[in-house]
């Protein structure tokens, strides 16, 4: 419930700071011109409010548990590993958790590289040996280094942008030409939009896929460059083994994660796929010398 009243305020809130700002330039969502302005504050609006909001919605949807206070050895190395880690990578200590999962797996996020979130499973604790965790911690430490949450946001803005342009220009001309309307409004033309957001959106996805699979390569170096190269293969090796488990992360923070889990149901084709497939990974790995 608290999600749903949250999902609203935030949509009514990006409405009226659109609306405002509209009315305060004096621009005409009815034209082409006003309606690509209002497209691109909706989009980018909205993704930069999720940015923002990224940390305390991970830490909420996974129900991880910060350490501040660290209680026993094992939080304690997890502390110590992060902070060299981030300090090697130069960028700000970033907060430490634990999520309950049995399933091995690890995220980073945040809105900002010096006050961003590194979590892992408890799972991954017990399955991965010491070198393993490390290179999985390198690993999201590199997303963090490189600024991935934040392309990924400015990506999903622009993309969400053009989605929302087109679904609107196609559905003015369907409406024009189907139901000889020459204004963008009314029952159908809102449900056109509809259908066809949805369709573009879907679409659209893949660019956002594509480069979500392209920085998995790039924090994979970069764990095996902070950490080491075997314990970067050897994280990847060991989730290979745990990758049909039946748990895995809540659906927006697949993206985030150093694994998918299992999916259930239909699979999307590779394309859609957030992250490359461990054996690609490993093989570039492999292939490369740090």
């Amino acid at each position: 419930m608290l999600r749903i009243v949250l999902f609203l305020a935030t949509n009514i809130a990006v409405i009226a700071v659109v609306s405002i700002i509209m009315a305060v330039l004096g621009i005409d969502s009815q034209s082409t011109t006003g309606l690509l302005i209002m497209c691109g504050l909706f989009g980018m609006i909205g993704s930069i409010i999720s940015l923002l909001l990224s940390k305390p919605i991970a830490k909420r949807s996974t129900k991880t548990q910060l350490i501040e206070n660290p209680a026993n050895e094992t939080e304690r190395w997890l502390v110590d590993t992060v902070r060299r880690l981030s300090d090697k990578a130069g960028i700000g200590m970033p907060d430490v958790g634990v999520f309950p999962s049995a399933q091995p797996n690890a995220f980073a996020t945040g809105w900002n590289k010096n006050k961003a979130l590194v979590a892992v499973s408890s799972g991954i604790v017990t399955h991965m040996s010491r070198d393993e965790l490390e290179a999985v911690l390198a690993h999201e430490i590199g997303h963090v280094a490189n600024g991935d949450m934040v392309t990924l946001a400015l990506i999903q803005g622009v993309v969400n942008t053009f989605v929302m342009f087109f679904a609107r220009i196609a559905a003015g001309f369907i409406n024009q030409v189907v139901f000889k309307s020459e204004e963008r409004g009314g029952m159908a033309y809102f449900a056109i939009v509809i259908v066809l957001q949805i369709v573009f959106g879907i679409l659209a996805s893949v660019i956002v896929a594509w480069f979500s699979r392209h920085r998995e390569f790039k924090a994979d170096e970069a764990g095996a460059r902070l950490a080491s190269k075997a314990g970067m293969i050897g994280a990847l090796e060991r989730l290979k083994v745990t990758a049909n488990a039946p748990e895995q992360m809540p659906e927006q923070m697949q993206a985030f994660a150093i694994a998918e889990g299992k999916k259930e149901g239909f699979n999307l084709k590779a394309m859609f796929a957030s992250h490359p497939p461990l054996d690609v990974r490993i093989a570039a790995l492999k292939n490369n010398a740090y």
